[in-house]
């Protein structure tokens, strides 16, 4: 079994910057892909970032040139640094691992981006 814990999210004015953590416990390594959903309240869900095991990664159009994922492989661990936030990333962020075939998920993270 995999368990993930995600930390960082919170309040920020527009244009301010947060950083989320995920950090992955049990049975894994850092070989398997993670990366980080978003979800608003009416909207579909959004992947955001996605990190390979090997470092590719990828982004959703709305957040190029603003988010960073990377991934601190002795700890499990991967991060989002989101800079320049707007409003409309205002929602709950999701932690995910793609665990032998199978995706796990972070309880969700709240971040607000408001004056």
């Amino acid at each position: 079994q995999v368990q993930l814990m995600e930390s960082g999210g919170g309040l920020v004015q527009p244009g301010g910057s947060l950083r989320l953590s995920c950090a992955a416990s049990g049975s894994t390594s850092s070989l398997y892909d993670m990366g980080w959903y978003r979800q608003a309240p009416g909207k579909q869900r959004e992947l955001v970032a996605h990190i390979s095991g090997g470092g590719t990664t990828n982004y959703a159009d709305s957040v190029k040139g603003r988010f960073t994922i990377s991934r601190e492989n002795v700890k499990n661990t991967v991060y989002l640094q989101m800079n320049s936030l707007k409003p409309e990333d205002t929602t709950v962020y999701y932690c995910y691992i793609i665990w032998r075939g199978a995706y796990y998920w972070g309880q969700g993270t709240q971040v607000t981006v408001s004056s």
